[in-house]
């Protein structure tokens, strides 16, 4: 079969509301990715956002285990346990990213402990580890659209102090800026965001997910405000692509989106490189 038909097969696919509820959810959430990650790897927050993917099959492993809908867990389990992180990375003396690894492998080891006491889930989680498109329903749509539109409004009508927060914290504290409650209402919002991309993503893969878009974005802009934009928007594009290379060749959708955010990021390598080279 050509590949004109495996495409022409594919986009058909597109018809079925669950491809539609996967690309919408899709483009939502790699904006929201884009938009959230383009501050996580400036404030080198990129291992927390790892540490929140284990955190969230910790709570599905629980929803699980005492029978609760895991959908209605794992935004409040995500909120809670990023702000005992962030609590007790201001206690302790420890270094942060030896901190952060104990806390995510440790989450990670006693989620599959707490799975293997559900016995509809031995052996098969790869739907959570990896992302499942066909899990996507409405109400997640609703849910990555507000999520969005709350990321939107919060980044959009504090740009400057997020500006200065991320470039030069002492001079906003200086500034009289409340530091502390920034701080706390972006991790929550990064805290949602993993909770919201869990199905489509999965648990091992979401934190790449709001990573590399950022950092192909840092290599391909020149200012702050450019930066942003271009990380939500190929954020979203990688999300597309990816669930459109899902369809055509049947592979799980998140690894499927990383692949894709990877050839990008690849792209924006080379793309400075050979300006240079041009020049």
């Amino acid at each position: 079969m050509s590949i004109a038909a495996e495409l022409s097969r594919a986009l058909e696919l597109f018809e079925f509301p669950f491809m539609q509820r996967a690309l919408i959810g899709g483009v939502f959430t790699g904006l929201t990715g884009g938009l959230l990650g383009s501050f996580t790897i400036l404030r080198q927050l990129s291992f927390f956002s790892d540490a929140l993917g284990h955190s969230a099959l910790l709570g599905i492993s629980f929803a699980f285990l005492l029978g609760l809908n895991p959908s209605a867990i794992i935004l409040p389990f995500a909120v809670i346990f990023a702000l005992v992180v962030m609590f007790l990375l201001e206690r302790t003396h420890l270094w942060t990213d030896a901190l952060l690894n104990i806390i995510y492998s440790s989450s990670l080891a006693v989620a599959l402990i707490v799975l293997s006491f559900v016995g509809q889930y031995k052996g098969g989680i790869n739907h959570l580890l990896f992302g499942d498109i066909l899990a996507i329903r409405n109400a997640d749509l609703i849910l990555s659209a507000v999520l969005f539109c709350l990321c939107t409004a919060f980044i959009g009508l504090t740009l400057r102090t997020q500006m200065l927060l991320t470039i030069n914290e002492p001079m906003a504290i200086a500034r009289g800026v409340p530091v502390a409650t920034y701080r706390t209402i972006f991790i929550v919002l990064l805290a949602l965001l993993v909770g919201v991309s869990i199905k489509a993503i999965g648990v091992l893969l979401v934190s790449a997910f709001i990573v590399i878009p950022a950092c192909a974005a840092r290599l391909l802009s020149r200012t702050f405000t450019h930066h942003i934009v271009a990380s939500a928007g190929l954020g979203a594009i990688s999300a597309i692509l990816g669930i459109l290379l899902s369809a055509l060749f049947n592979l799980p959708s998140g690894p499927s989106i990383v692949v894709m955010q990877l050839a990008i990021f690849c792209l924006a390598i080379v793309v400075p490189t050979a300006q240079r080279l041009a020049l």
